[in-house]
């Protein structure tokens, strides 16, 4: 707090009778001190906040109220004032001790004015015991500290009071050089001039929000070198006035890895579509040719090994082409939907199950808890068709059981399927999802189904796994579907 200007007084004479009518029921700490330093008067509050039995703190040395060790030093302080007299506040900038009467220092703020006390001239001081505010102040300064994003405190005239060891860790600078300095040095320069009028238009109406949304946002490093950014802004009523409150992330890796990513599956679709197209030709020709050979045969009769080689021919031919097909379906699977609807979980597990076409031999189990959602359904639909059918594939050949589970969790609908097989061992558990894995020999299929449920998952924020052994006794699947997406849907390639 800046000090008063320097103002000689005039000092009004007061009796002990007034002040005591005055000041006894003060809700701040009042003492009244002479030139040698001796209390003339304290008030209840003062006696209460230092721990002292009421009207025991008059007649003695102000020293007894100091911090062990600054008596001396202070001893002149009372005189020195008294000899150029000015309200004021004691001590601008510095914390300042009382000590309890049990020893322990108090933090308080003082105020001083000169008062003519019963003929002699005396100091009068205010005194507030400030523990609470500043314990506050200490805890803050540390929770800011550990946090291990950067944080940043503007006020109204965009510069920086406040500053974390890691935001000055993200833009290159020493302990303490972001403190006074404008925050334009942390900002590129071509966006220099539209910020300062998005930061004045926050600043009229502040909420609690994402800064730039649909934007990227860059920070500019000491070096000179620009970097990607995630800013959540904040506004802060303080006694000083309004401060912005910035929580910045650099998403540099999250950035390369997405561009990777993006790349990666950009590559595969354009892989993927290239080998169905090469691929199929030669099949084709080779499914023709087998054909041409069964006409020129005609009605003649051939070995039963031959017949049973043209036959087994066909079938792999088949499942060539299946396999292809398959690789595209995977290759689409890492696009995110961007149409999103209504979707009632219970309603959503009937359709799915009449198109998964389960055998009447199989018992299914619902218990389905979740509420409604808008979300990405064909998405979700084609993930839990995958499962159940596999559930179906795996159980028991014969009179099978198989549950199936929804439920609400947080910001996600926990889907569950559960079957009554063999389950799965615990070293196979992530090969599953592989592309081509197939987790047993006994049962048909390509190895395709559950790296699609995963990679359709996984592109639309949600997340799978599985239980060995469920409570049906075999494999059990577990969905994190999310009721909302964090994040806006892009047009290419999501993970």
């Amino acid at each position: 707090m800046p000090e008063m200007p320097v103002q000689q007084l005039p000092v009004h004479p007061v009796t002990p009778p007034q002040v005591q009518a005055v000041l006894d029921h003060a809700p701040v700490g009042v003492l009244i001190a002479d030139r040698a330093s001796t209390i003339l008067y304290a008030n209840h509050s003062l006696h209460r906040m230092l721990g002292h039995p009421p009207g025991s703190l008059t007649g003695t040395p102000l020293a007894a109220l100091l911090p062990q060790g600054l008596g001396a030093e202070h001893g002149g302080l009372v005189e020195s004032f008294l000899d150029a007299p000015r309200q004021r506040q004691m001590g601008t900038g510095k914390p300042l001790y009382a000590r309890h009467a049990d020893g322990h220092p108090v933090t308080v703020e003082i105020a001083l004015c000169p008062v003519d006390f019963d003929g002699q001239s005396a100091a009068m001081a205010y005194v507030s015991d400030v523990s609470g505010i500043r314990l506050a102040q200490m805890q803050f300064g540390q929770v800011v500290a550990a946090m291990p994003q950067g944080v940043l405190l503007v006020d109204d005239g965009g510069i920086i009071r406040l500053s974390n060891p890691v935001a000055e860790q993200l833009f290159g600078y020493d302990s303490g050089a972001l403190i006074g300095q404008p925050l334009e040095i942390l900002i590129p320069a071509c966006y220099r001039g539209a910020h300062r009028g998005l930061m004045a238009a926050y600043a009229a109406d502040a909420t609690p929000r994402m800064m730039g949304q649909g934007r990227d946002l860059t920070g500019l490093h000491r070096s000179g070198e620009e970097f990607p950014v995630e800013i959540a802004l904040s506004r802060l009523d303080t006694p000083a006035g309004m401060r912005l409150l910035a929580i910045i992330n650099d998403i540099s890796a999250r950035k390369r890895a997405e561009s990777a990513l993006r790349q990666t599956n950009a590559q595969l679709e354009e892989f993927t579509y290239v080998a169905s197209h090469d691929l199929r030709s030669p099949l084709r020709g080779i499914a023709d040719l087998l054909g041409w050979i069964r006409e020129d045969l005609g009605d003649l009769t051939l070995p039963e090994p031959v017949t049973v080689n043209f036959d087994r021919i066909a079938l792999r031919v088949e499942r060539a082409e299946r396999m292809i097909d398959d690789l595209l379906e995977y290759a689409r699977a890492g696009q995110r939907t961007l149409r999103q609807e209504e979707v009632d979980p219970a309603t959503l597990i009937d359709d799915v199950l009449a198109l998964a076409a389960v055998p009447d031999t199989v018992r299914v189990e619902l218990d389905i808890t979740a509420t409604p959602l808008t979300t990405w359904r064909t998405p979700l639909a084609a993930s839990l068709r995958n499962l159940i059918t596999n559930a179906v594939k795996h159980g028991k050949p014969d009179h099978g059981h198989i549950r199936i589970s929804a439920r609400d969790e947080g910001r996600y609908v926990v889907f569950s399927v559960d079957d009554d097989g063999p389950g799965i061992p615990e070293t196979a558990r992530e090969r599953i999802f592989r592309l081509f894995h197939r987790a047993t020999a006994t049962v048909p299929g390509h190895g395709v189904g559950l790296a699609v449920t995963r990679r359709l998952i996984n592109a639309h924020d949600g997340m799978i796994s599985v239980t060995g052994h469920g409570a049906l006794g075999g494999a059990c699947f577990t969905v994190h579907w999310p009721r909302f997406s964090l994040r806006p849907a892009p047009e290419g390639d999501l993970p």
